[in-house]
C-alpha cells in the first residue's frame, strides 16, 4: 500500500476536483457533466466551508491522487453531525492501491476523536457491486433505509 498524504481541500485544488467529479460521472453513469457548472459548485464549496470540505489524497510526490466531499448533517437523535461522504473519485491508476481506505480511516480518525461528530455515511449505486465490497470490507454496513429523491 503506498502511503498517501490526506489535506483539506483548497483553491489550489479546484481544477483537480473539477475534473474528478466530471469523470467520475461520466464513469459511474455514462454522464456528461457540463464543466462550467461543476467549476462553480466546486468553487461553492471551496467558499463556504458550510456546504462541505473536500480532502484530497496526495501520492509520496506530492501529486493529487483522490479526493471526497464531506457534507455535514445535523442528527437531533444523536445531539451531532454525521458527514456524509460525497463526491468520491481515486484516479484509475491508485485504485485497489489502498487509496480510499486511507481516506476513510483519516475521517474515521477525525470522528472518533472529535466531540461533535457522529459517525460516517454515504450512498452508493445499487449496480456498483464492487464499490459496495469496498466499504463493506472497512466495516460500513448497509443500513434499513432506501433512498429517494426528487431533483428538478
Amino acid at each position: 500500500m503506498e502511503k498517501i498524504t490526506i489535506v483539506e481541500g483548497a483553491a489550489r485544488h479546484h481544477h483537480f476536483i473539477a475534473d474528478c467529479q466530471v469523470a467520475m460521472a461520466f464513469e459511474t453513469e455514462g454522464m456528461r457533466l457540463d464543466p462550467e457548472t461543476v467549476n462553480l459548485g466546486v468553487g461553492a464549496v471551496l467558499l463556504d466551508p458550510h456546504k462541505g470540505k473536500y480532502f484530497i489524497a496526495k501520492n509520496s510526490e506530492g501529486t493529487p491522487v483522490a479526493c471526497l466531499l464531506t457534507i455535514p448533517e445535523w442528527s437531533d437523535w444523536r445531539n451531532g453531525t454525521v458527514l456524509w461522504i460525497h463526491s468520491l473519485y481515486v484516479k484509475p491508476e491508485y485504485r485497489a492501491k489502498g487509496v480510499f481506505y486511507q481516506m476513510y480511516h483519516h475521517l474515521k480518525s477525525m470522528v472518533t476523536f472529535s466531540k461533535d461528530l457522529r459517525g460516517l455515511r454515504l450512498y452508493v449505486d445499487k449496480k456498483n457491486p464492487s464499490a459496495q465490497k469496498v466499504y463493506e470490507k472497512l466495516g460500513m454496513t448497509k443500513e434499513h433505509y432506501d433512498m429517494f429523491e426528487w431533483m428538478k
